[in-house]
């Protein structure tokens, strides 16, 4: 495996600073992976498959706009942080990407997908929910809608310590989550979760991917509905899902194993004219 030097930088959105961490393959012609994490998490959710993926990719994972080092950020919303995706892999010299968006990250993935579909080459939904009127009944919409004020009705230790048992089974699972949580007061914390549900409620719509998509989820995935959403986007556009063994909803980082072969063998048959990395880790 190459050496894994990964380059902090800065993306100037008008709306705040955005960080990204790239590490950008020696070959110029290398496909490139932007990984998008879920809310409240960071960039390190995806610390297993970064390195794993550089051996045959240009990567990119950034905290998102509102989350960890991009903050402050003003006028949070799905449609803004995908026009910084874009700004991001402009200004890196991409005109394409692989789009890996976990929970939140799927959202912004898909909004990405709808505004700048010319620019997807994939997209891999890693424990999130498929955009679509059909998939959501009003109730589900209107408990999103509280998320703001009712995490102010919740003990804020209280509520971080049930936020890291549901989304992690490995202890280092809970301990990346902790750490990402530890940026936030619960002022910012409960303001990010109103935010970053509220968005969905917002901006979700139809959505017709026109790229490769697979679909992954853990299958103790404990967050809302997320496994018996993905199983009806399945069911609905038999797109290919795999469930992740021994995993909750940071299924990445519960089984890096599984996640990142499932990830590789669905990128080989993208990018079939590419040579097949050979696993090392």
């Amino acid at each position: 495996m190459r050496l894994y030097l990964p380059e902090q930088k800065s993306y100037p959105s008008a709306r705040g600073d955005v960080a990204y961490w790239i590490v950008r393959h020696a070959d110029q012609t290398a496909p490139c992976i932007f990984f998008l994490h879920g809310l409240t998490a960071d960039h390190t959710l995806f610390e297993h498959q970064m390195p794993y993926f550089a051996e045959r990719y240009t990567v990119i994972a950034w905290d998102a706009p509102a989350h960890a080092l991009s903050r402050p950020y003003s006028d949070f919303s799905y449609e803004n942080c995908a026009q910084d995706v874009r700004g991001i892999l402009l200004s890196e010299g991409f005109d394409r990407a692989v789009l890996a968006g976990q929970s939140m990250g799927g959202y912004i993935a898909q909004t990405f997908l709808l505004h700048y579909p010319e620019m997807a080459s994939a997209f891999v939904a890693i424990d999130t929910c498929p955009f679509g009127l059909r998939y959501y009944s009003n109730s589900d919409l209107f408990w999103l809608a509280q998320a703001g004020w009712f995490c102010w009705m919740i003990p804020h230790a209280y509520y971080v310590d049930t936020i890291v048992k549901n989304v992690a089974l490995t202890e280092s699972g809970r301990q990346n989550m902790r750490k990402a949580l530890s940026f936030y007061d619960n002022r910012e914390f409960c303001e990010l979760n109103r935010i970053g549900l509220g968005a969905f409620v917002k901006e979700n719509q139809d959505l017709d991917i026109p790229c490769p998509v697979l679909i992954l989820v853990g299958e103790k995935d404990k967050a809302g509905k997320v496994l018996a959403y993905s199983n009806a986007w399945h069911e609905a556009t038999g797109y290919p899902m795999e469930i992740i063994r021994n995993a909750s909803h940071n299924s990445n980082y519960d089984n890096p194993t599984a996640v990142n072969a499932a990830i590789d063998d669905f990128l080989n048959k993208v990018f079939s004219d590419w040579p097949v990395l050979t696993r090392s880790i």
